[in-house]
């Protein structure tokens, strides 16, 4: 089973190139965000626990994001493997993540993090505030304090996947196909280790 982590800022071009990762190599798309829905209108116990935090406006706790975790990578025994989007966010939930994975015989391959600088960033998001309807993308405060938000949380993240050698990071500008291209390559090596 081979692992990802997609890291990047809001606007890097995760959405897309995940897409094409997943159709490439037979993964399984893990966003947390729709982990949370899934488990909520199904009803699940665990999708009630969540709601339960929700409704309070706390966040849901790691313990019950990782039980969600678990119940997708059971729930997928036939996946060459899975790529982890928007989690872990927090070195806590990196290390919750690894126990959760070696439980399963598995690991981390590789944690993917795109670059792109402030400026274009800002660009691709005001870009994409014409027509996705996000107020978030729309306004260039809102965009810079999501910006600033992402480098606080995840540098600590990447830092703790460095100690183990496995953080590349990729240039997110130029062509769609340049960039899935450097992904490829990264993720090719790994595969032939």
């Amino acid at each position: 089973m081979f692992n990802i982590i997609l890291f990047g800022p809001p606007g890097s071009g995760k959405g897309t190139q995940s897409e094409r990762l997943i159709a490439k190599y037979g993964l399984k798309h893990l966003s947390t965000g729709d982990l949370l829905r899934s488990e909520i209108d199904g009803q699940t116990p665990l999708g009630l626990a969540a709601k339960s935090f929700m409704e309070r406006g706390q966040l849901v706790p790691d313990e019950v994001v990782i039980e969600m975790i678990s119940s997708a990578l059971d729930n997928n025994p036939q996946a060459n493997g899975f790529l982890f989007d928007g989690f872990p966010r927090t070195t806590a939930q990196a290390e919750a993540l690894d126990k959760l994975l070696i439980q399963k015989n598995t690991e981390i391959a590789i944690v993917l993090a795109l670059q792109v600088s402030v400026e274009e960033l800002t660009k691709r998001l005001l870009n994409r505030g014409l027509t996705s309807g996000r107020m978030d993308d729309i306004n260039e405060e809102i965009i810079s304090a999501r910006i600033k938000e992402y480098e606080r949380k995840t540098a600590a993240v990447a830092e703790y996947y460095s100690k183990y050698q496995k953080v590349v990071y990729i240039k997110g500008e130029g062509s769609i196909d340049q960039i899935f291209d450097a992904l490829c390559k990264e993720i090719d090596k790994r595969i032939a280790a």
